[in-house]
């Protein structure tokens, strides 16, 4: 376990050396933690070790010149004191698989991944206990973050979940600065169930913006999604509050309004009546939403709750029906009470 030493300079490894594993690295390099970043493409390690500027993916951007970055996985972990992943969820597993046998006996493992694990549809910290065993604290940093803002050093809350009280405190610790807040909680499900979900979810309201059927039906498209969150959550034994707060509502409303989000982008632009293939090629990064649909859909379903929003952007995903057909079914539901009686007992 990381040893959290007081003021102590720690030895961070961040794999993944996109926007967010780029801006994360960044912030806690800030900090004063000596951290190295990890990714695959030789020019982008290149540029952040020698320009100090991740070209690819957050051009324009100053990243402190203490930031290092290598292609070599271990040579990135050696001595850290925590590791952080902040790849995608679809290569999740096997850098988890890869960092494994590298990381040092004294370092926890978090992750600023969203999503569920491709194919099984098994949250993230499952997978993680798995590889990883028992012994090793684990924990989840999510929340309302775009990764351009936090490199830009603007004011950001996240929540860091995790059942090792102290490892999870930890990471937050090294996070935790003047613009940047980082709250600890106990609820991996929860967290990582929101920061899934809210991916789909922007892409219902991202295809009504991109129809124009203004800011009344993206509210009620925000406010129902968090609906769906919280009677899926409920079924899979979540905490509420857990939604109710930054992991939840704080993500789910930045992403279906901010346009930073890959998943809105790709929700205005099929509500604007382009084509999937279309829409996945202008926005040029990983959107995961289709994966993450069917896995919110497969998870729905064994545990029997009905969403229909989600249901209603995996089809529109899928080419199953088109954004205007999807609308008009929400629309035809039956009238009912706002929220099940038994929700919050």
């Amino acid at each position: 376990m990381s040893d959290p030493k007081s003021a102590d300079v720690l030895k961070i490894a961040v794999l993944g050396a996109g926007s967010w594993g780029t801006a994360l690295a960044a912030l806690m390099a800030r900090h004063g933690h000596q951290v190295t970043l990890w990714g695959r493409d030789p020019v982008v390690a290149a540029a952040i070790d020698g320009q100090h500027e991740n070209t690819r993916y957050l051009p324009g951007i100053p990243l402190p010149d203490t930031l290092r970055a290598t292609t070599d996985l271990a040579t990135s972990l050696v001595d850290a004191d925590q590791v952080l992943v902040v790849v995608p969820s679809h290569a999740f597993t096997e850098t988890l698989r890869k960092l494994a046998p590298l990381r040092p006996a004294k370092a926890g493992v978090a992750w600023a991944t969203k999503g569920f694990e491709t194919g099984s549809g098994r949250f993230l910290h499952e997978v993680a206990e798995e590889v990883l065993g028992p012994d090793v604290p684990i924990a989840v940093v999510t929340g309302p973050s775009f990764a351009k803002e936090v490199a830009l050093g603007l004011p950001t809350a996240v929540t860091v979940h995790g059942a090792d009280a102290e490892f999870a405190q930890a990471v937050a610790d090294v996070m935790h600065g003047p613009a940047f807040r980082a709250y600890t909680g106990d609820d991996m499900v929860g967290a990582e169930l929101g920061g899934a979900m809210k991916n789909v979810l922007a892409v219902a309201t991202g295809v009504s913006d991109g129809m124009q059927l203004g800011l009344n039906a993206r509210a009620g498209l925000i406010t129902r999604g968090l609906n769906e969150m919280l009677r899926l959550s409920a079924a899979i034994g979540a905490k509420p509050e857990t939604l109710m707060g930054l992991a939840g509502l704080g993500d789910l409303v930045l992403t279906c309004t901010g346009d930073l989000s890959r998943n809105r982008r790709l929700g205005l632009a099929l509500g604007r009546g382009q084509s999937m293939d279309e829409a996945i090629r202008e926005i040029g990064q990983v959107v995961e939403s289709v994966q993450t649909a069917d896995e919110v859909m497969r998870l729905a379903n064994r545990h029997g709750v009905e969403l229909p929003i989600s249901a209603g952007v995996q089809a529109v995903l899928h080419g199953e029906i088109t954004p205007v057909d999807g609308l008009r079914q929400l629309l035809a539901r039956e009238q009912k009470p706002e929220y099940p009686d038994t929700l919050f007992r």
